[in-house]
């Protein structure tokens, strides 16, 4: 019989051993960064100016600043959430309010999610307000911030809340085996929103306008047909209402597939340039980078999904936290919070996957373009408008980049192609 309080430290231990290594993680970059401040490395003199370089130093070591200050509040309150009773104290009264259903335990689930969500709104916020408004990135309103999280709010009620209550139905229709039929419809959602959410779900945040026809219109399609990736449309996304940082991406599949360009991305590159960061996109297609990574993602839910079937099995489990065994939902709630802390140990090995992902794309987009120059400049380029980290220490990166360093980049492109 494994007892309470053997859980309770073991839990303890992996909270506060995962917040030292993320501080000590912190504390290696910040002197790694300042180790570079006084003047621009070697490798990066032509590729951002002397006032650009002491921005993104400032803006790195604020972000690591805030980073830490985020952390230790995110371990001391899981832990409160973990150990103080309140859980339990809430499932009792909800219970008693609306009793046992799929439904009320869905309701249950949802609430306390929300509930979890209020004590990090205050960094958030200041995340947005005053550390991306004073580096010139920030440019949502409060009202567009709060109207984001009340549409994330409601979609989630409108679409959680079923799914939830689908599969704690399934735990009682079908016994031992429900988390194989659990991770089936969960699988068959997720298919769904592929298809869904370009549609219905994403222009609710943003807006998505055809791309105007043009010199730029006719080089991203001719790349199009020249790598044989037929999309439905290139779009254009208002990026710039929240922020100044840019992206390029492509959603749904088959012929639903639709290329995506920030804004701000747009204003920020030239066209053969824009024309790399496509093709880097389409690498990822053409690699068959996406798939794997929907296999990785449903081998994950899978094991999870597995594991909470186990948990659910123990009376020690529940005891620890203060629930009475033989209710499916807490032990969802619980692994929910809990899968962090060991997931955490398992990021370099996923990042190093991610990274050779984006080296494969990297590549690809150098031999569709003949040479690596248009995605270098788009690469420099968004590393200095990001005020991006040119000099990480590499266990910070190891842990937390799932892209390689601006340099890494570079000289991996250069191997590959090398430069007219």
């Amino acid at each position: 019989m494994i007892k309470i309080s053997t859980v309770a430290s073991i839990v303890l231990v992996l909270i506060f051993a995962r917040l030292a290594v993320r501080l000590w993680l912190a504390r290696l970059n910040q002197r790694n960064v300042l180790a570079n401040a006084h003047a621009i490395p070697d490798a990066f003199r032509g590729v951002i100016d002397e006032p650009t370089y002491a921005r993104s130093i400032q803006y790195t070591l604020a972000q690591n600043r805030f980073g830490q200050l985020e952390m230790a509040y995110d371990a001391l309150v899981l832990a409160l959430i973990l150990f103080s009773g309140v859980l339990p104290w809430g499932f009792r009264l909800f219970t008693h309010w609306l009793g046992t259903s799929a439904w009320a335990m869905a309701a249950f689930l949802l609430t306390t999610g929300v509930a979890l969500a209020l004590p990090g709104l205050p960094f958030e916020w200041y995340d947005q307000f005053r550390l991306e408004e004073r580096f010139g990135f920030n440019t949502t309103t409060p009202r567009l911030w709060w109207m984001d999280r009340f549409k994330g709010l409601l979609l989630t009620l409108v679409l959680g809340g079923p799914l939830l209550a689908l599969i704690i139905k399934i735990v009682e229709w079908t016994g031992n085996a429900w988390w194989l039929w659990a991770w089936g419809c969960l699988m068959a959602f997720q298919l769904v929103m592929l298809l869904v959410a370009p549609v219905l779900i994403m222009p609710l945040f943003n807006k998505f306008t055809p791309l105007p026809e043009g010199s730029l219109r006719e080089r991203l399609l001719a790349l199009g047909r020249r790598t044989g990736f037929l999309a439905r449309g290139i779009q254009v996304m208002d990026g710039s209402k929240r922020s100044r940082h840019s992206n390029a991406f492509f959603t749904g599949f088959g012929r639903f597939r639709k290329i995506v360009l920030f804004d701000t991305l747009i204003q920020q590159l030239t066209e053969p340039e824009l024309e790399a960061v496509l093709a880097h996109e389409i690498g990822h297609y053409k690699k068959r980078h996406i798939p794997k990574m929907l296999l990785w993602s449903a081998a994950s839910s899978l094991i999870g999904l597995c594991l909470v079937s186990i948990l659910a099995k123990q009376d020690w489990f529940f005891r620890s936290f203060g629930f009475e065994p033989g209710n499916i939902a807490p032990a969802l709630l619980l692994f929910g919070l809990l899968a962090g802390l060991v997931s955490f140990w398992f990021s370099p090995l996923v990042h190093l996957w991610s990274r050779r992902y984006e080296y494969q794309a990297d590549a690809y987009a150098a031999q569709t373009m003949s040479e690596p120059q248009s995605l270098i400049g788009a690469l420099r380029k968004l590393n200095e408008k990001n005020l991006s980290n040119l000099t990480p220490h590499p266990y910070y990166s190891g842990f937390y980049y799932s892209h390689p360093t601006l340099l890494e980049r570079e000289q991996a492109l250069l191997r590959v192609a090398p430069a007219r």
